[in-house]
């Protein structure tokens, strides 16, 4: 899973790395595991990663794996997935500073209003990187009954972070494909599975 908050470009990096991580890593975001609703809530996003995760587990049948990259779903949504335990999961968070992240949401024409939100969040996720028990209720709060939040307090909490601020979209995409490929081989940190 790549993560990161609106503008950190995931999809970019989702869209460009996909053709080389194929067919041995399906690329999805959550609007290729079902249709998104006219109001997206939390609810919806957490039913879907669970979706995310259990599709990454009939792969994993197969031998195969799946990069959820493209939405802003927390690293926490995706391992409180029912299913999450009976899997692999490496987790990415690709970061960028305020400055670089209100550029890029004012370029593709986000409403200046909404600016600030994005900023808390991307706080938020940097600290949820770091800390699973930080501010729970930005994940609670609305969110799906299915979620089994203990979970994230049983885990050794590690997982990379590439800051995005500096690079240009080739280069994070280049960051994005190693780490990967470092995931796949053992040389990332992965959640395992219990």
């Amino acid at each position: 899973m790549i993560s990161g908050a609106s503008g950190a470009g995931k999809t970019s990096v989702r869209q460009t790395i996909a053709a080389d991580l194929a067919p041995e890593v399906e690329a999805v975001e959550l609007r290729h595991l079902d249709a998104v609703p006219a109001v997206p809530d939390v609810a919806w996003r957490q039913r879907m990663a669970a979706r995310a995760v259990a599709r990454a587990c009939e792969l994993a049948a197969a031998g195969r794996h799946l990069l959820l990259a493209g939405d802003p779903v927390a690293p926490g949504e995706v391992l409180a997935a029912p299913s999450a335990a009976s899997v692999d999961i490496a987790v990415c968070l690709l970061d960028v500073s305020a400055d670089a992240q209100r550029s890029r949401l004012r370029m593709r024409g986000d409403p200046e209003e909404l600016l600030v939100n994005h900023a808390a969040f991307a706080d938020w996720m940097r600290h949820h990187a770091a800390d699973p028990t930080y501010m729970p209720h930005v994940l609670t709060t609305g969110g799906w009954e299915g979620m089994e939040w203990s979970r994230l307090t049983t885990l050794p909490w590690r997982m990379t972070v590439i800051d995005g601020s500096a690079l240009s979209p080739g280069e994070a995409s280049s960051a994005a494909l190693q780490w990967v490929r470092d995931a796949l081989s053992g040389q990332a940190p992965v959640f395992r599975r219990q």
